[in-house]
């Protein structure tokens, strides 16, 4: 007697339907194919015993258990239940009356079939479950002192989902700002929250008894992370840290202690907001729509451009430093900023800073417009996704702000990409400026053109594009 059941099993961060097909008949033997690695085929021994223990009779006959799609590999003990609900069904022991749902043991599985017992189906409201789970924070950025340049270079990078990287001493406040960039990054929606929750399931990586992730993941990976950690994949196939910091922030903190071959694999998902791994066994396509946050000293010694402290590097040991980041990979971060030591006077200070929540209001605010603006566009949620023909459409300079970037990309000698990426985050400062005039619809400041302030203020974020940074280690060369 032919009996099929089903189980599921994950290629990539999706789950696929596995038929278990069972066969009982003459004979004494058992055999199981369809690419069942060595935890399925032992199997065997769980099910006889768990199978015995409840009282029923394992078949002494030939037992054959098919797997199937069988080009998909099968992991783990959770077939264990399919295999022996279709074992006593196809041995005839147990009577199927009824289509079976959610169980927490084989005797319920068997009196629920057989018509014994009634049990109602499990009911999830999700959108009940992410309204009470809403993510709360422990930090808040009106405990960072001082920094308000630094400040305003995060909401940017925020409201329009950019790149950003760090560059300043020791003790400066880098890391600490950074822990703080989920507090003003706009909440998760609902199908990002599933999204999220999925790809940190399928990792392991969800925190004990959590169902529904409800606040944007924060992923900070060690600087000796190795290059399939970071982009997923191995033996066993599962998502790297870019994957679990999709649809939120993947921060690396001391940026050139990154090795060269790590650094260049994000150069793809950065673009493109996706990675494909291929093995000889299997290709699978991992989402990566992060948001890069990166920090890093100016020099080896730390303490280039110090405003008290001397640089004791060697001769052109700042400029070699800089270096470990290859241009490609710099292109791609669209702000660039540089973060000095808070002085004692701010830093004794007892006025709080601005709160994350404030500053969160206006990024949604923000959002919100860019909403508008890409209403029609599949894909694309902020200013950061807009591919050449959306730029084209939305970022349209004056004569003025034309000449000022002309004149800037001559002088800085800056690629085609930076220019991309400099019209995005002025498009960005736009809609922040448009987003506190009250006079001023989110409808029409969509399609609200970007002015010569907002496009000096993008140039400001250009740090290291400045032919001077890190020439010499003399701190008296002007930034």
């Amino acid at each position: 007697m032919l009996i099929k059941t089903y189980g599921a099993a994950v290629q990539g961060i999706d789950a696929i339907t596995v038929t278990i097909e069972a066969v009982v008949d003459q004979g004494m033997t058992f055999s199981m194919v369809g690419m069942a690695d060595t935890a399925v085929k032992e199997s065997y021994q769980r099910v006889i015993s768990a199978v015995t223990q409840r009282g029923y009779q394992w078949p002494r006959r030939r037992i054959v258990i098919n797997l199937s799609p069988a080009d998909v590999r099968k992991e783990g003990a959770a077939y264990d239940l399919p295999i022996a609900v279709a074992i006593l069904t196809a041995s005839e022991q147990v009577k199927c009356a009824r289509p079976l749902e959610s169980m927490s043991s084989l005797t319920e599985v068997m009196e629920f079939i057989s018509g014994q017992t009634q049990l109602d189906p499990v009911v999830v409201d999700t959108r009940r479950e992410f309204a009470m789970a809403a993510g709360t924070f422990d930090v808040d950025f009106s405990e960072v002192k001082g920094q308000e340049t630094v400040k305003r270079a995060f909401e940017v990078a925020c409201a329009g989902g950019h790149n950003i990287l760090l560059v300043g001493p020791p003790g400066s406040g880098k890391s600490m700002m950074a822990k703080r960039i989920p507090t003003i990054l706009p909440p998760l929606t609902l199908s990002e929250a599933l999204e999220t929750t999925k790809i940190h399931s399928v990792a392991g990586k969800l925190k004990g008894g959590a169902r529904l992730m409800t606040s944007r993941p924060y992923r900070a990976p060690h600087h000796t992370i190795s290059p399939v950690a970071l982009v997923g994949g191995g033996s066993n196939p599962r998502p790297g840290e870019i994957s679990l910091a999709h649809n939120g922030v993947l921060f690396l903190d001391e940026f050139p202690e990154f090795s060269r071959q790590v650094l260049e694999v994000m150069r793809q998902p950065l673009e493109d907001r996706h990675i494909s791994v291929s093995r000889a066994k299997y290709a699978i396509d991992y989402p990566a729509g992060f948001m890069l946050v990166a920090s890093m000293n100016p020099c080896p010694c730390g303490y280039y451009n110090h405003p008290t402290k001397e640089c004791t590097c060697a001769p052109g040991a700042v400029r070699r430093y800089l270096n470990r980041i290859s241009g490609p990979l710099l292109d791609r971060i669209d702000l660039q900023v540089e973060i000095f030591p808070v002085p004692f006077e701010a830093l004794s200070s007892s006025t709080a800073g601005e709160n994350s929540e404030t500053i969160r209001q206006r990024v949604i605010k923000a959002r919100e417009i860019q909403g508008i603006r890409f209403a029609a566009e599949h894909g694309i949620h902020c200013n950061a996704q807009m591919n050449n023909r959306l730029l084209n459409l939305h970022v349209r300079p004056d004569e003025a702000s034309t000449a000022l970037l002309r004149d800037t990309m001559i002088r800085l000698d800056m690629s085609a990409r930076a220019y991309d990426r400099i019209l995005k985050v002025s498009r960005t400062i736009a809609d922040l400026d448009y987003a506190s005039d009250p006079s001023i619809s989110a409808e029409r400041a969509a399609s609200s053109p970007v002015l010569i302030h907002h496009l000096r203020e993008a140039l400001a974020y250009r740090n290291l594009d400045r032919g001077n940074w890190g020439a010499t280690a003399d701190k008296s060369t002007p930034f």
